[in-house]
């Protein structure tokens, strides 16, 4: 027998020694409970947060009690539901929830990503504005909608400006055709910093060789962009896009402070309208029905675009 076979072979038998395999387990098992304890928390959150109160509001949305709790509830099983779909204003207010999505998800994604874009190429100041864009995601959204409220009024400093320019004041809030707008507009001017940051960040994760090599081939701004950027950013896209989508679903204290659902219920959405049907009117049973059905078209928004990012993953791994 060489002494590379001999060699081998006692490597073999040191390894497989019942002694030297007792610290790996032991090792292993008390890597296992750190990660359990560390994890605990998180856990012990989404399941008392989320899990619990969502089976909660299902389970709530099958019985039905006379309005004010004078009556212990009854499980009447889908009839809370069955009075949603049949009525018009319910339809309604549906209809205006996906549309308010529709529209102000895209256009707050886009403003993000060109104001992104634009703040990590070589201008002076570059940290200072990516600061001051970034200051109305760290204010409270109850200030914020404070001051929106302040600044549309009638007599307020936005009308003042537009008069001064020749435009002309406008309702703003008081107005059916142009309240809904005015909540995208508080609701964008809030959130667009937020998102920006993230798209940044998966901007200065692009190897530089990319935009090296695009300068060699005489690609323009419009060509770089749509040839590199947007490929190579399409993961932190899509996440700032389901968050956006999560956010704006759930979308209720500027409605609540600056229109309370009107005028003519033009800005109620369907979490506004759920917290109404609870706690103004009383039906927590057929409240929990209304979140129940904005819990299950969010999810299909959101499975939508994971389901985008599962095939943009799967193209990367077959590349």
């Amino acid at each position: 027998m060489t002494t590379r076979e001999r060699t081998s072979i006692e490597g073999a038998d040191v390894r497989s020694s019942p002694r030297l395999q007792r610290p790996s387990k032991r090792r292993h098992r008390k890597e296992l409970l750190w990660a359990a304890a560390f994890i605990a928390p998180a856990l012990l959150a989404i399941l008392t947060m989320r899990i619990v109160p969502a089976v909660g509001a299902f389970w709530s949305s099958l019985h039905k009690s006379f309005p004010g709790g004078l009556k212990d509830p009854e499980f009447t099983a889908l009839e809370n539901y069955l009075d949603l779909f049949s009525s018009p204003a319910f339809g309604e207010t549906v209809l205006r929830t996906l549309i308010f999505n529709v529209i102000i998800n895209p256009a707050q994604v886009i403003i993000a990503l060109m104001i992104a874009v634009l703040l990590t190429r070589r201008i002076r100041m570059k940290l200072l504005w990516r600061t001051l864009i970034f200051i109305p995601a760290t204010i409270p959204i109850v200030g914020s909608s404070i001051v929106w409220g302040i600044a549309m009024r009638p007599d307020g400093p936005l009308n003042a400006i537009l008069e001064a320019v020749g435009i002309g004041r406008q309702p703003f809030l008081t107005s059916p055709n142009q309240a809904l707008a005015s909540i995208m507009i508080v609701a964008t001017w809030v959130g667009v910093g937020y998102w920006m940051l993230f798209l940044i960040s998966g901007i200065e994760t692009i190897p530089d060789e990319y935009y090296e090599a695009a300068k060699l081939d005489r690609a323009g701004p419009i060509r770089t962009f749509f040839s590199i950027t947007l490929p190579q950013l399409k993961r932190p896209l899509l996440f700032v896009l389901v968050a956006d989508t999560v956010a704006n679903f759930v979308l209720f204290v500027p409605v609540q402070m600056l229109t309370g659902g009107g005028p003519e219920n033009s800005t109620t959405m369907l979490m506004f309208d759920a917290y109404r049907t609870s706690y103004t009117y009383s039906d927590k049973n057929l409240g929990s029905a209304e979140v129940v059905i904005l819990t299950i078209i969010m999810l299909v928004f959101v499975a939508l675009q994971f389901l985008l990012l599962r095939e943009d993953r799967e193209g990367v791994d077959n590349a």
